[in-house]
């Protein structure tokens, strides 16, 4: 899903001012330390940014903090999941205290490592963006 250069833009920018919660996330996932998996971070894709990406099972991470429940945020939160559902990537939301708390960040990398066993059928990995 070939993105914008505005989103590529976007992407180097948030990857250089990452929240606490995406730094602690990203050092337990980076370097293969999760199942062997890598991970890619502040991955863009046609216009959304992901905080996490692990291609070989087309799943994004996401993590929610206090904003993501106010406002239009839920709406637009629904819309982009929907389009990336539609694009065969599954999107696996985590509330971003989850990972601020050392004994649930533990439970969070477990659950991302038993969803990343869930890959896609091959046809799925091959349909091209629309």
């Amino acid at each position: 899903m070939r993105a914008p250069a505005e989103t590529f833009d976007r992407a180097r920018r948030l990857r250089r001012e990452m929240t606490l919660p995406e730094v602690l996330l990203w050092r337990a996932l980076r370097r293969k330390a999760v199942d062997g998996l890598r991970f890619r971070r502040q991955r863009p894709t046609g216009a959304c940014v992901l905080d996490f990406y692990l291609p070989s099972a087309r799943l994004a991470i996401e993590l929610d903090g206090r904003a993501h429940d106010m406002g239009e945020n839920p709406a637009r939160d629904a819309r982009r999941d929907a389009w990336l559902a539609g694009r065969g990537v599954r999107v696996l939301r985590i509330p971003a205290a989850d990972v601020l708390d050392e004994v649930r960040r533990e439970g969070v990398l477990r659950l991302i490592a038993e969803e990343a066993r869930h890959r896609p059928p091959p046809s799925a990995a091959r349909t091209p963006p629309p």
